[in-house]
């Protein structure tokens, strides 16, 4: 940025600069068709200011804004004219000495990218550094939450009374009134306590008495429950099988009341014509 700094203050005092150092006086000047020529119009004067307040990000943007100040001058003027000579002169020289800077310049910025990308690796390991460490500090909650859950799941077991002989052998038998899907379900209560049991297998033999005192407790309570659930449904279906019947049998006995009705009336009607 110092070298081009040199460069450009060596272009602004060079004789034939004056021309561009200011916007061009399109008013002044009666230059009606400037704005439809000169899509970007520039200036040196511009450009030193924005160098100046540091608006510019990189070298790069200066170069181009340099060449755009003689570029326009050479579009919008004629080759013969002065000011197109004037820019064209100032064009080749900035060139030359923008050539004597290039590698210099090209080295920068291969080492800023060499230097972001380092920035941009250490960011990313401290990101992974972090992830990592929340990831460790969460299975280290998670194990604290398995101990506690252990620990209350072992309260519960001692807190509860064991099942007798006789209310293993009405389970067993409650067992065998499941439905095939709640079967099912029962099946995998006893593996998720005994990760050995075949609970998907075509075939299993349940021994209830190795059971734990806790899976013996919840497949106690799921099937007095699917069983409930079994007898409402078939008592809802039995109801309504008994209503239908019902209804058939009262609407036979009022068209066998209709029919009866008839008859007497035409009876009546039969005897009151013989009088």
């Amino acid at each position: 940025m110092r070298q081009f700094a040199t460069m450009f203050r060596q272009i602004t005092q060079n004789k034939w600069a004056w021309p561009f150092m200011e916007p061009v006086d399109v008013k002044g000047l009666g230059l009606h068709d400037y704005y439809k020529v000169i899509e970007k119009p520039m200036d040196l004067g511009t450009i030193k200011k924005k160098m100046e307040g540091s608006d510019y990000s990189n070298v790069r943007e200066i170069y181009a804004d340099v060449r755009l100040v003689f570029k326009n001058a050479m579009k919008y003027n004629e080759a013969k004219e002065d000011v197109y000579v004037m820019a064209q002169s100032l064009l080749q020289k900035f060139e030359e000495k923008w050539i004597h800077i290039m590698p210099k310049l090209v080295e920068e910025e291969k080492k800023q990218a060499d230097e972001e990308a380092a920035e941009h690796a250490n960011k990313q390991l401290t990101l992974e550094a972090a992830q990592a460490e929340m990831t460790r500090d969460l299975s280290n909650e998670l194990y604290e939450i398995d101990l506690e859950l252990e620990r209350l799941r072992e309260s519960v077991v001692q807190r509860c009374r064991k099942l007798s002989t006789q209310e293993k052998k009405g389970l067993s038998a409650a067992l065998g009134r499941l439905s095939p899907e709640d079967l099912s379900k029962a099946l995998k209560m006893v593996s998720e306590s005994n990760p050995s049991f075949p609970a998907g297998a075509p075939e299993v033999e349940l021994d209830i008495d190795v059971q734990t005192d806790v899976t013996l407790w919840r497949l106690k309570v799921f099937v007095q429950e699917a069983l409930k659930a079994a007898a409402n449904k078939s008592s809802g279906g039995t109801n309504a099988q008994t209503n239908n019947n019902t209804g058939e049998v009262n609407k036979n006995n009022a068209k066998r009341r209709r029919e009866i009705s008839d008859a007497i009336n035409k009876a009546s009607i039969k005897r009151a014509k013989k009088a």
